[in-house]
C-alpha cells in the first residue's frame, strides 16, 4: 500500500503584492509585515519599485500578472513624460488595468481636504497616515484590507470627522495648470500640453486664485499655497 505524503498538506493560497515607495527601508517594513501575515495560509509574491517611473514600467508590463493588494506612497519622484506625478496617478493608472486590485495609499499628508481629495477620487481600501505608521498598525491594515475591510488610521479618521464647510476640490486640468506654473513652463507648451483654450487656463487660474484666497495675483504664492493643500 502506497500513501501520498502530499495530500494532506494544504496549498498555500498565492496573492501577488505591489509595493511602491521611494524609501528603500520603509519597503523593507511592509515586506517584513506582508511576509509574517498567516504563513500556514499564504505566499505573498512581492513586485517592488521606487519611483514613479519604476512603478509604471511594472504596471504597463503586459507580462505583470494582476496585483492582488497594491501599496502606494503618495510623494514620490514622479515619471513627468507619462504625467505620473504620484502615488495617486500610479493607483489611478492600475486600477484601470486591474480593476479588482485592493489599493493602500501612504502619505505623510495631514490636510483635511487632501484626504478627502484621495478617498473621492481613488477610494482606497486602505489609508495610512505616515506619522500612525507602526509595525502593529500595518499589519491591522493589511489583515482588515485582505478580509475585504476598509481601513483609515487614526489620524485620517480624526480629520474626516471634522467639519468640511471650507473644502476644496479641483479637477485633472486645474491640477495640471499647477504644475506648469510650478516648473515655469511657457504658455504656448502650457497649450501643447493641456486641451483647453488660453481664456479657459486664465478663468481657472483666476478661480484657483480666488479658492485658494490669493489677493497677491502671484503665481508663486498660487503654487505654495496649493503645495501646501497637497493639491498637486
Amino acid at each position: 500500500m502506497t500513501f501520498d505524503l502530499t495530500a494532506s498538506v494544504p496549498q498555500l493560497v498565492k496573492k501577488n503584492i505591489l509595493i511602491v515607495d521611494d524609501h528603500p527601508f520603509i519597503i523593507e517594513g511592509y515586506k517584513n509585515a506582508i511576509t509574517r501575515y498567516n504563513p500556514k495560509q499564504y505566499e505573498f509574491i512581492i513586485s517592488q519599485a521606487h519611483d514613479c517611473r519604476s512603478g509604471y514600467d511594472i504596471i504597463e508590463n503586459n507580462s505583470t500578472l494582476d496585483f492582488d493588494i497594491a501599496f502606494f506612497d503618495i510623494s514620490m519622484p514622479p515619471y513627468e513624460e507619462k504625467e505620473i506625478f504620484s502615488g495617486e496617478d500610479l493607483a489611478k493608472l492600475l486600477l484601470k488595468k486591474m480593476p479588482s486590485c485592493k489599493i493602500i495609499l501612504l502619505t505623510m499628508y495631514t490636510e483635511l481636504l487632501k484626504i478627502k481629495t484621495i478617498i473621492r477620487t481613488i477610494q482606497p481600501n486602505g489609508l495610512i497616515i505616515k506619522n500612525d505608521l507602526t509595525f502593529d498598525e500595518l499589519l491591522l491594515a493589511f489583515d482588515k484590507v485582505m478580509k475585504n475591510e476598509k481601513y483609515y488610521s487614526q489620524s485620517v479618521v480624526k480629520m474626516l470627522n471634522q467639519s468640511t464647510h471650507n473644502a476644496i476640490e479641483i479637477d485633472q486640468y486645474d491640477k495640471q495648470i499647477l504644475v506648469h506654473l510650478d516648473k515655469g513652463t511657457p504658455i504656448h507648451e502650457v497649450l501643447q500640453n493641456i486641451p483647453i483654450s488660453l481664456n479657459a487656463i486664465v478663468k481657472r487660474k483666476k478661480h484657483l486664485m480666488e479658492l485658494l484666497k490669493i489677493k497677491t495675483g502671484s503665481d508663486h504664492d498660487l503654487v505654495k499655497e496649493a503645495k501646501s493643500k497637497g493639491l498637486f
